[in-house]
């Protein structure tokens, strides 16, 4: 009995599927995959991305082109799927996406969620701290109803040893107090589990899950944790092992696998 969860910002379907991401995914066996960043819109997803590895896509678009969208791939059809978080700012945007599966024993729900980043400038930052705000009281009241895991890109490193040079960023996007705060604060209302952290509480450098496309930091492993796993405790219980992959480049940021120790 296992359940075999992914993460990964694509950084654009279209480019990770030229860089092998298709045939990656189909040797992870996952039995659920959410992934960020889609930057595309329906058509061109139908036909060509409504599948991968044999499971079936879910999708939030953004509505404007060749930006955001998040999605879930799962081997099991849902009870329901929720698209948006009842936002009308950040529902343009393509940021949230939840998988219901019900059952008479279990209210589970899988979700997939892209946190904007605000490293484009203060307009940014700004949207990201309104998207935080609301993001919060959302998951708190989910997580008294419902067991559940969302995975995605968060956009914050949270502790000085999720980044390599912590010190210098400081003052940057992603590892902001403010930010850094709402994390800590996330975790604690709503009673959430960072998963990868529970597994690897001491991990520095391997932790890594995003690295900058500037100079070169992939081959000097200057990177930032992004991408995570936050699950209610009973579920953040079953988790086994997570493994980051880095054999080979899909996108900016390296797929985060967990296993866990529940079936569907």
């Amino acid at each position: 009995m296992g359940f075999r969860l992914v993460t990964l910002n694509l950084n654009g379907i279209r480019s990770a599927a030229e860089k092998g991401f298709a045939q990656w995914a189909g040797e992870a066996g996952a039995d659920c995959m959410g992934v960020q960043e889609v930057k595309a819109q329906a058509p061109d997803v139908h036909g060509r991305f409504d599948q991968v590895a044999g499971l079936q896509g879910h999708f939030h678009f953004a509505q404007k082109k060749g930006y955001s969208g998040v999605g879930l791939y799962c081997g099991k059809a849902p009870s329901s799927v929720v698209v948006g978080l009842g936002n009308a700012e950040f529902d343009a945007e393509g940021r949230y996406v939840e998988a219901r599966f019900d059952s008479s024993r279990r209210k589970l729900s899988l979700i997939s969620c892209y946190v904007p980043s605000g490293s484009s400038g203060p307009e940014r930052q700004e949207a990201k701290y309104r998207f935080l705000d609301f993001l919060l009281p959302h998951l708190t009241a989910l997580a008294r109803r419902r067991d559940f895991i969302l995975v995605g890109d968060i956009n914050i490193a949270h502790t000085q040893a999720d980044l390599k040079n912590w010190r210098s960023n400081q003052k940057n996007s992603g590892f902001l107090p403010e930010e850094r705060a709402w994390l800590t604060r996330l975790l604690a209302e709503a009673g959430l589990v960072d998963v990868y952290r529970r597994l690897h509480p001491d991990t520095t450098d391997a932790c890594y899950t995003w690295w900058s496309n500037r100079g070169q930091a992939w081959a000097k492993n200057v990177g930032w944790r992004l991408d995570y796993h936050l699950a209610t405790p009973a579920l953040a219980a079953k988790a086994r092992s997570a493994s980051i992959y880095k054999d080979q480049r899909f996108s900016d940021h390296a797929p985060l696998t967990i296993d866990y120790g529940f079936s569907w």
